[in-house]
């Protein structure tokens, strides 16, 4: 080992990270040679207290599974439900469930990107970002009454409807937001403080990327086409129109770039959802509980989340199991900060989007 080799921990409390994680990095200077990664510092046991709630209560709880992607976790919990229960919910209930989703979507890479501007230290952009994101955010609270978790999907549909007049309303904010999103995605392609932080760092080759299985956004920004919403489509998504954003860059800056590029993909679904929205009930009674398994998948906005349900004839669960994209994507942090300065640490780990929280649940 060099006299210039040596061994450097980073967190799991740390200025730098947003959740705990702890960092083994071996530095040799200022330059990274390997990274060993530990997790297991906010584990919560939810998948224990899945199997002492009943299926209806764990539409909660697996809605606490994350803040960003809270309503994806309920969206997929309920599908893998109603997989077992041989359940087919109506219509404009698939349609309200993409509507939630894709406004979720929206948010949770508006936060991203404006916390990739805090890491750069671009404070302006930071707070212009999350400053057009309280549109959004504003949409949340008024259609659904909360900022967060919107407590939209239940077993057999969503709790509540959406009136013409809110669907109007939800058109009017992402009419003003969209030129405003344009003007931030124009930034963060060509402002030579973000290029000269993002362009060229953490690397991750298309074929180590297939190699890991990254999912969402880690996966498309090198080249790799990995979107549920298109592979396996669910919900109203085979009725609508969009595209799938794959980038082959392969650094911070193209991820950066594929998830501005999704938001203006989500408006599309938003205003289709808006002008297609079926006429009838928004929920269907549940039918009995048989003894089964189940799986269902979706793609939340950190890429795809994976839900196993097997249930025993009760009303309780014998086994809720989920897998979270942050899991999947978790790994390529050993290849992206391989050669990297260690002052770039935070803005790689920031652009895989991850959820300590849910990976450990």
């Amino acid at each position: 080992m060099s006299k210039n080799t040596f061994t450097m921990p980073l967190g799991p409390v740390h200025v730098a990270l947003e959740e705990p994680v702890y960092f083994r990095l071996e530095v040799e200077g200022e330059t990274i040679r390997s990274v060993n990664l530990t997790s297991g510092h906010v584990h919560r046991g939810m998948e224990a207290m899945a199997q002492q709630r009943n299926l209806i209560k764990n539409v909660t709880l697996t809605e606490r599974v994350c803040s960003l992607c809270s309503n994806s976790h309920s969206f997929t919990y309920c599908m893998a439900v109603e997989n077992a229960l041989g359940m087919s919910i109506p219509p404009r209930a698939r349609y309200l469930r993409v509507l939630a989703e894709e406004i979720k979507r929206v948010a949770s890479h508006l936060f991203n990107t404006a916390i990739q501007a805090h890491i750069i230290g671009f404070k302006s952009l930071f707070m212009h970002v999350m400053e057009v994101r309280e549109m959004i955010q504003d949409v949340k609270e008024t259609v659904y009454g909360n900022r967060m978790n919107l407590a939209s999907n239940s077993l057999g549909g969503v709790k509540c409807d959406v009136d013409p007049k809110l669907l109007e309303y939800i058109r009017a904010q992402i009419d003003k937001m969209e030129p405003q999103i344009e003007e931030i995605r124009d930034i963060y392609r060509t402002n030579l403080n973000v290029v000269t932080r993002t362009k060229g760092i953490g690397l991750l080759p298309r074929e180590d990327a297939i190699r890991l299985g990254v999912v969402g956004p880690v996966a498309r920004g090198s080249g790799v086409m990995n979107d549920v919403r298109k592979e396996s489509p669910y919900a109203a998504y085979p009725e609508l129109e969009f595209n799938a954003i794959v980038k082959d860059g392969c650094c911070v800056h193209t991820r950066t770039q594929v998830r501005l590029d999704e938001i203006f993909e989500s408006f599309k679904l938003i205003r289709q959802c808006c002008e297609r929205m079926p006429e009838g009930p928004i929920a269907c009674a549940m039918n009995p509980i048989p003894v089964t398994q189940a799986t269902a998948r979706s793609e939340a906005p950190r890429g795809e989340v994976f839900y196993y349900i097997r249930t025993n004839g009760t009303e309780t669960p014998e086994r809720l199991k989920w897998r979270v994209p942050s899991y999947m994507n978790w790994e390529s942090l050993g290849v992206m900060m391989r050669d990297c300065a260690v002052a770039d640490v935070a803005l790689i780990t920031n652009s895989i989007d991850p959820c300590v929280s849910c990976t450990e649940r």
